[in-house]
């Protein structure tokens, strides 16, 4: 259901979403895509309150995110098992979701109050300059299915705790986690249309970037779609920070101590379902270690146990939705038929006790080479692609040859080693002896190249309060 003005209210736009538990291949509920009108009628209500909104001292403002962030700790499980149930990742996985989400909470709290009405200056004899930071007005917030509550608290908690208001639209494959969410906005006491939530599809987003009085847009999702977004918002004088796809390459050097991090580096690649932008894909070794790495790899890969989230036992779920898994399956066959060779087959891994499920076990295929798709395209799924490099100099230029720039990581022992891999990557987050290089709230989420549209980037650190706020100088002479 959308939320709009305080109230819960269903859509009345002819077009559904049905939404499913991939675990077991069941319609669970259906979202209708919001009309024009109402999407009019949200921005112009967060509009109206945004006027108020911005009046309200910043020490108040943020008393509100305190209560939100006390009722996110209070239910958190409940939080984290409609996100399993909608997403397919596991229990724990989805927990780690809402703590993530939570972290910006604090993160915006501390930020917005550090930041706002610093930098007083006398600057003559008589004469005061003082810079501020001033609120700018209406926010939209679209953000992709796989963190369905994380995502949208890169954004929202920093926009309005600076004074803006804000309109989330989830995606339609998992929209029920956001509503729930919305339901702890009104019991946190926000006033009404500070926050609304709609629900839709692509014709929600062009009902969004198409709206005059929507002042900036904040996105995550696929390259063309934040191509899009960055584009259209753009041309309509709109502020538009857009993360987008990755291809992550994961370095692992001959001096690595391999039992000691091969678990961390099959999260990178099997976490999530492979279905995140900062999911290892390519994995890059050297002849001297190839198949050392390839079979300790494989051992821990094949064990993973693929499942229901809500399992215990569960350490990998299912892919969001059949026509993905579908697609991520003839990557794997793609792989073979471009000359890679199949080590582990992950469409052998479907669990007996979830026939309608939309499981997909892990994949390896070894022998890959630049050029081949399962190297250089984004699969979002759990195939990793094994690449054997002649020098480190070539394993550089390997992982720098790719079109996208989100994620990197290597695995080493030498400060040497790791220094130079920070300095020559481009890529926007690094990670050493780390698989999933995610910064903490108080970071920007770092990207590169076609993994990331605009200037300053989600989530907190400075980009976060200078996309929500202008700044204005004021010269006082008395």
């Amino acid at each position: 259901m959308n939320y709009v003005n305080g109230k819960f209210e269903e859509g009345e736009g002819n077009e559904k979403y049905e939404v499913f538990n991939p675990a077991f291949g069941e319609r669970i509920s259906v979202v209708r895509e919001a009309k024009r009108e109402e999407v009019d009628r949200a921005v112009d209500l967060a509009l109206d309150a945004q006027k108020k909104w911005m009046k309200v001292p910043i020490s108040d403002r943020i008393k509100y995110l305190f209560k939100l962030e006390n009722l996110m700790w209070d239910r958190i499980d409940q939080i984290a098992e409609v996100t399993t149930i909608e997403h397919g990742k596991t229990f724990e996985e989805s927990r780690g979701d809402v703590v993530r989400a939570i972290q910006n909470v604090e993160s915006a709290a501390a930020a917005s109050y550090q930041i706002m009405g610093r930098n007083n200056k006398q600057i003559a004899n008589g004469i005061d300059e003082e810079l501020v930071r001033v609120p700018i007005g209406v926010f939209a917030v679209i953000s992709p299915f796989n963190f369905p509550v994380m995502i949208p608290f890169w954004f929202f908690p920093y926009a309005v705790t600076l004074g803006n208001t804000v309109v989330v639209k989830p995606s339609e494959k998992t929209p029920m986690s956001m509503e729930m969410i919305m339901s702890l906005v009104r019991d946190a006491g926000y006033p009404e249309g500070v926050i609304q939530l709609i629900n839709g599809g692509r014709e929600a987003v062009d009902h969004i970037l198409e709206n005059k009085k929507v002042a900036g847009i904040s996105f995550v999702g696929s390259t063309p779609v934040a191509e899009y977004v960055y584009k259209k918002g753009t041309s309509n004088r709109k502020r538009v920070q857009g993360g987008a796809s990755a291809k992550n390459y994961v370095l692992v050097m001959p001096d690595a101590d391999l039992e000691g991090v091969i678990s961390n580096i099959i999260g990178s690649f099997y976490g999530n379902a492979g279905e995140r932008c900062l999911a290892g894909s390519v994995l890059v070794t050297f002849p001297e270690n190839h198949d050392r790495v390839l079979n300790l790899f494989r051992k821990h890969a094949s064990e993973l146990k693929v499942g229901y989230g809500m399992d215990k036992e569960t350490d990998m779920g299912p892919l969001i939705r059949r026509e993905h898994m579908e697609r991520v399956e003839k990557f794997i066959e793609l792989g073979q038929n471009e000359g890679g060779k199949l080590v582990l087959d992950g469409r052998n891994s479907k669990p007996k006790k979830y026939p309608g499920g939309f499981f997909l076990g892990p994949s390896i295929v070894d022998g890959v080479s630049e050029g081949m798709a399962v190297m250089k395209e984004e699969i979002f799924g759990p195939v990793a692609s094994f690449y054997t490099a002649d020098s480190f100099e070539d394993a550089i230029d390997a992982i720098n040859s790719s079109r996208y720039g989100n994620a990197s990581s290597i695995y080493t022992t030498s400060g040497l080693y790791a220094k130079k891999f920070s300095d020559s990557v481009n890529a926007g987050n690094i990670g050493v002896n780390v698989g999933v290089a995610a910064p903490v709230a108080f970071y920007p989420f770092a990207g590169m190249k076609d993994s990331f549209f605009g200037d300053l980037h989600p989530q907190g650190g400075d980009d976060g309060i200078m996309f929500f706020t202008d700044r204005k100088v004021i010269i006082s002479k008395w």
